[in-house]
């Protein structure tokens, strides 16, 4: 599962300000891969039907422990009742002992610029000041 590609669970309306959130996981051990494979992939579907969610898209690299998140979102309440419902919300809760790192930024985009570039939300993630430990 090296790269899923973006994918449009709800077409975003037309000349619309739409909210962009990018993040980067590290792991801290290769044993963490196989459940964070299994947990990102029930967070995967359950975007497919999220309120609000204009798109989606995911980078593994599990030999380097590391997984890149990138998706589009209505508002930032759309995106904060889908993270913190289950699955995803359990999928946080149960890999946050294993994270080494935690990046993310947000920034808005215009709905006629979907589907945002890797690279540039890989700039985005370089840019930002450091990294996040999580639980803190």
């Amino acid at each position: 599962m090296p790269t899923l590609r973006w994918i449009t669970p709800n077409p975003a309306p037309a000349h619309t300000q739409v909210l962009v959130m990018a993040s980067r996981f590290e792991l801290t051990s290769l044993t963490h891969v196989p459940a964070f494979l299994v947990k990102s992939m029930s967070s995967w579907n359950q975007i497919k039907t999220a309120p609000g969610a204009y798109g989606a898209s995911l980078i593994a690299q599990p030999l380097r422990r590391v997984f890149y998140t990138l998706s589009a979102w209505q508002n930032r309440d759309s995106l904060y009742r889908y993270a913190k419902a289950d699955p995803h919300g359990d999928a946080m809760r149960a890999m946050r002992p294993a994270m080494r790192s935690f990046t993310h930024v947000f920034w808005e985009a215009g709905s006629g610029e979907l589907p945002i570039t890797w690279n540039e939300a890989k700039q985005r993630l370089a840019e930002q000041p450091g990294t996040a430990t999580p639980g803190r």
